[in-house]
């Protein structure tokens, strides 16, 4: 299995100086995800969680809603390279009976770990329906005071960035400020699909109540994901997209961005924001 992290020569300079020493590197490949053994999607990521980014991935996709949908998750045998496994390609299949989405060249999605689904043929194409509807009438409520103190949970938790400070996270929190995951990652999207892969493994989808917190901006794949996992609340500490705000409206959503301390700004939902 890939590492997290590499080690890489570097020459510093500091105070008119320079200097050779190692540094310490957040790792990234291309994790290929095949279903029931076809290619679906490529996507650059850190190593680490491949199942649940997955699974979490095709959540997102309206392929999965219940952990009976899949059969089983296993690397695949063939992806060697000078004859040991890259542990680069993934095979989901989905359990007898689960409907099998139509993988056309439209729908083949390419990501990489800044754009997200950048593949996507049309904007309608995204807009997939959530097998989780409730969103608009769950009833959480998070006090002003919480949410204003998770970005720092999530930064004291965020172990790798520590050593390499080149890394995304997502965060998933009870309303009362319990952080309940962390996944770290070179991209966002593959972050927030890891946490949703780890719930669903778990058999805890749909996130009723739970608000999910991501280290950078909120773009509209970003809102999708938590939407396709029933998650109410999402924050980011940085600006949403105009189209991530119309997402988070249209799905009754609560959106807030520039979360900075006590500061906020909330987009879309503000009854659940509590002062």
């Amino acid at each position: 299995m890939g590492r997290v992290t590499e080690r890489r020569r570097v020459v510093r300079i500091r105070n008119g100086g320079a200097g050779v020493r190692p540094d310490t590197l957040v790792a990234e490949e291309p994790l290929e995800i095949r279903l029931n053994g076809k290619p679906l999607a490529i996507t650059m990521r850190t190593p680490g969680d491949d199942f649940a980014l997955a699974v979490g991935f095709l959540v997102s996709e309206g392929v999965l809603a219940a952990a009976s949908d899949v059969q089983a998750v296993t690397y695949c045998e063939g992806a060697t390279e000078e004859g040991s496994n890259t542990y680069n390609v993934v095979n989901v299949q989905l359990a007898a009976g689960v409907p099998v989405p139509d993988i056309t060249l439209e729908r083949n999605v390419y990501t990489t770990s800044s754009c997200g689904l950048c593949g996507k043929a049309s904007l309608d194409a995204v807009r997939t329906a959530t097998r989780f509807p409730g969103i608009a009438a769950d009833p959480v409520r998070v006090p002003a005071q919480v949410l204003s103190a998770m970005p720092d949970r999530l930064r004291a938790a965020q172990k790798v960035f520590d050593r390499t400070g080149g890394l995304h996270a997502a965060g998933l929190f009870t309303a009362q400020g319990e952080l309940l995951d962390l996944r770290e990652d070179v991209g966002r999207h593959n972050a927030v699909d890891k946490i949703v892969g780890r719930a669903y493994q778990s058999g805890r989808l749909p996130l009723a109540g739970a608000v999910l917190l991501v280290s950078g901006r909120a773009s509209f794949e970003l809102v999708q994901k938590a939407v396709m996992a029933g998650i109410p609340v999402l924050a980011a500490v940085s600006a949403p997209s105009s189209l991530a705000v119309d997402l988070a409206l249209e799905s009754g959503m609560t959106l807030v961005g520039f979360l900075r301390g006590p500061d906020m700004n909330i987009y879309a939902g503000e009854e659940r924001i509590t002062l």
